[in-house]
């Protein structure tokens, strides 16, 4: 349950992190407050998380589904490059991510 529990703190993870590009520095209102209200959820599901998991773990996992999720939804909305490296790098980190929640009991 902990793991589903730190997922959606990954997900809100990245809904803030594109909320900011979409609040275009805290200038327009909608976006900024549901950015604000996502980071803050995210804090929350990730305290939630980190009863039960070690906080490297907890930590490591939320921003790397966190910075996953960025890169593949900046690549689709805002048309940021696809190179080999970049898709390489995506993979390492998915990687870390797997090999983490694989150790962690």
């Amino acid at each position: 349950m902990e793991w589903i529990i730190l997922l959606i703190a990954g997900l809100f993870e990245i809904s803030w992190a594109i909320g900011l590009k979409f609040s275009h520095g805290f200038t327009q209102i909608i976006p900024s407050v549901l950015t604000v209200i996502c980071m803050i959820a995210s804090f929350y599901f990730l305290a939630l998380a980190l009863k039960h998991l070690s906080l490297g773990t907890a930590y490591a996992v939320w921003t790397g589904i966190g910075t996953l999720g960025t890169v593949i939804l900046g690549i689709i909305l805002f048309k940021e490059p696809v190179t080999a490296v970049r898709l390489f790098c995506i993979a390492l980190i998915l990687c870390g991510i797997t090999g983490l929640k694989l150790i962690t009991h």
